[in-house]
C-alpha cells in the first residue's frame, strides 16, 4: 500500500461495477492537489471554525466510519479499505484530524496518508444535522498542523479536482508533473504529528 503511494498510486474499490469488490488502484492523468500555499480559507469556515473544536489522531476508527457511512452517496470505503488504512494509523503513517461540537459529538474529520511532504487525503465526512462546515474545519486544522518549516513544499494530493476543492486552493495538474513533484515531496521530513496530537 505504502510503495503504490509512493509511486503515485491510490486504492478505490469499485463494488457496483463488473469489477465487483476487488480492490482497484487509480493513477488520474489530471491529478487534485492543493499546495499549502494557496489554500484559501473562505470567512464563513472562519466563522464556523469558532463553533467546533479540533483533535488530531484521537478518534480514527469513529473517522474512518463516519467516511464510510453507506448512506452518503458514491460511497466506496469497504472493509478492505477501512482494515487496511487501520492498520497503517497503527502504524504511524494515516493520520486523522477530528472536529467536535460544543456537546462533544464527533460531527466531522478526514483522514489520509502521511508520506514525506506529501499528505494524501483519502476522505472527509460532516455530520448533516450538527456538523455544517465541520469537514471544513478539519481540513483547516489539518493545514496548520503541515504548516511547519517545510509548508512551501508540503502538498495535499486530493486525488481529483472538485469546484468545492477548486474554491479552497486547489489545482489541477497532468499525472507526469505529478509524478515528478511526489519525487522531491518525498525527500521532505515528515511533519512533526506527534506534537500535533491534541
Amino acid at each position: 500500500m505504502l510503495q503504490a503511494y509512493r509511486s503515485g498510486v491510490f486504492p478505490m474499490p469499485l463494488p457496483r461495477t463488473h469489477w465487483g469488490q476487488e480492490l482497484t488502484w487509480w493513477s488520474p492523468m489530471r491529478r487534485g492537489v492543493l499546495p499549502l500555499y494557496s489554500f484559501h480559507a473562505t470567512r464563513s469556515m472562519r466563522q464556523s471554525a469558532r463553533r467546533f473544536t479540533t483533535t488530531v489522531d484521537q478518534a480514527f476508527p469513529a473517522v474512518i466510519r463516519g467516511c464510510a457511512d453507506p448512506s452518503r452517496p458514491n460511497g466506496w470505503i469497504d472493509k478492505t479499505i477501512e482494515r487496511l488504512f487501520t492498520q497503517l494509523h497503527h502504524k504511524g503513517f494515516v493520520h486523522s484530524v477530528e472536529t467536535w461540537d460544543a456537546e462533544h459529538r464527533l460531527v466531522g474529520g478526514l483522514y489520509g496518508v502521511s508520506l514525506g511532504g506529501l499528505f494524501a487525503g483519502e476522505s472527509m465526512f460532516h455530520d448533516p444535522e450538527f456538523g455544517r462546515d465541520a469537514s471544513k474545519v478539519a481540513l483547516m486544522r489539518l493545514v496548520d498542523v503541515l504548516s511547519d518549516a517545510y509548508a512551501e513544499v508540503r502538498v495535499i494530493d486530493t486525488q481529483w479536482l472538485t469546484p468545492h476543492l477548486a474554491s479552497l486552493g486547489a489545482l489541477e495538474i497532468d499525472r507526469d508533473e505529478y509524478l515528478a513533484l511526489l519525487d522531491e515531496l518525498l525527500d521532505v521530513p515528515e511533519p512533526d504529528w506527534s506534537r500535533a496530537v491534541c
